[in-house]
């Protein structure tokens, strides 16, 4: 590893996975380069700014930068770094399943630049079976450099304190690339889990299909609740009070994000779309937009009301709204109110209103990301129709 400039190489390293990990490598003393083809989050995180909200990152991005990590838009930086991290996942197509051609397209273009002594880091999501293919395709082309998946486990917004403090999965095919896989992330954690690379993949997949279909289940029960006009934040704190069995059911909300509903799809991919429970918690997650909008219709007459949103980000006190259920159901309102105005603090979107605006014009305010600031606005229950499926204000989830 003495021979090569960096010790690690993050590709995609300017990104939600890529930028923390590298700070906390860098501030565990390993010399780090992102490589990244968005000039501007360069450019930002040039300047010690995070492009991204991510708690406690942007003063340890101060303290490492341009000391331990560095930014580079040249590919050529690839050669010069022992370990290689891919913060690419599999996408899916129009029919949700997994693209494996878009993976080799991307390797093709990075294979010239791998040295057969080199350790590539697959950290995103992948498709069971990809860390072998991958495998393959290198031999193929001439490269004997190791693979190993060792998948990221972070909440976004914790990054820096969940690195760790979590356990690290290292799924490699040889002892060798373990072993080398180990040292690397032994500077951040001492609990390491070693599996196959199918194992691995598995364990990703179920880990944030365990938390989608756990926020179904929830999303089912206030649906039931509500379709009956009963308090579903009455019966929720009834059956959590005091009582382990049930103590971990999560509250109601817009479960999405870039993650979960992808790694889903996958899942069920994998096992021949006979995932069952997996299609359901789709259905049920994504049909909490329509079931809102359904309920007010059947109540109020939305074509001559003002809906306000507030909230864009796909969950509470983040800036992120990749896959954000609250743009969906900005887009069903439009086709169903007079009016829809949308409102975040954190989020970048020219078409958004201030606060007040949003709540002082609407006629129903839907909650629709429960961030932190919004409990010190004063909202008149009394003369506003509010719909609040996370019982984020404590008034329960009647509309």
């Amino acid at each position: 590893m003495n021979n090569y400039l960096y010790d690690v190489c993050i590709i995609g390293g300017c990104g939600h996975v890529g930028l923390p990990l590298g700070i906390a490598f860098a501030h565990a003393g390993k010399r780090v380069v992102l490589y990244d083809i968005d000039r501007n989050a360069i450019d930002t995180i040039s300047r010690g700014k995070m492009p991204f909200i991510e708690e406690g990152a942007e003063e340890m991005l101060r303290d490492v930068l341009e000391k331990n990590l560095f930014l580079s838009s040249e590919k050529s930086v690839i050669s010069g770094s022992y370990f290689i991290v891919i913060v690419i996942g599999t996408p899916i197509d129009e029919h949700l399943n997994p693209r494996f051609t878009l993976f080799k397209e991307f390797l093709s273009g990075i294979t010239e630049y791998l040295i057969d002594e080199q350790h590539i880091i697959l950290r995103s999501t992948i498709f069971p079976g990809t860390t072998e293919k991958i495998v393959d395709f290198l031999r193929s082309n001439g490269r004997k450099t190791r693979v190993s998946f060792c998948p990221e486990r972070i909440a976004e917004g914790k990054a820096m304190e969940e690195l760790r403090n979590l356990p690290q999965i290292i799924g490699s095919l040889d002892d060798i690339s373990f072993q080398e896989a180990k040292e690397l992330f032994v500077s951040l954690t001492n609990d390491i889990i070693y599996l196959t690379p199918k194992e691995a993949e598995l364990a990703k997949l179920f880990t944030n299909v365990w938390r989608y279909i756990r926020f179904s289940i929830s999303n089912q029960f206030y649906q039931i609740a509500t379709q009956y006009n009963l308090d579903y934040y009455r019966i929720f704190d009834a059956v959590t009070y005091n009582y382990p069995r049930t103590g971990d059911l999560p509250s109601a909300g817009f479960a999405a994000g870039p993650c979960l509903f992808k790694d889903t799809m996958q899942l069920a991919a994998y096992s021949n779309n006979s995932f069952f429970l997996g299609h359901a918690a789709m259905l049920i997650n994504e049909g909490l937009p329509n079931f809102i909008v359904q309920r007010l219709k059947e109540k109020h007459s939305l074509k001559d009301k003002i809906v306000g949103i507030l909230g864009m980000a796909f969950k509470g006190d983040i800036d992120d709204l990749r896959e954000s259920l609250s743009y969906k159901l900005k887009k069903i309102l439009e086709m169903e109110s007079k009016q829809v105005l949308c409102t975040d603090p954190f989020v970048k979107d020219a078409n958004l209103v201030t606060l007040d605006e949003a709540v002082n014009n609407s006629d129903i305010i839907i909650l629709g990301a429960p961030h932190s600031q919004y409990k010190e606005i004063g909202i008149d229950f009394s003369k506003k129709l509010v719909v609040d499926v996370w019982n984020f204000f404590g008034k329960g989830g009647l509309f």
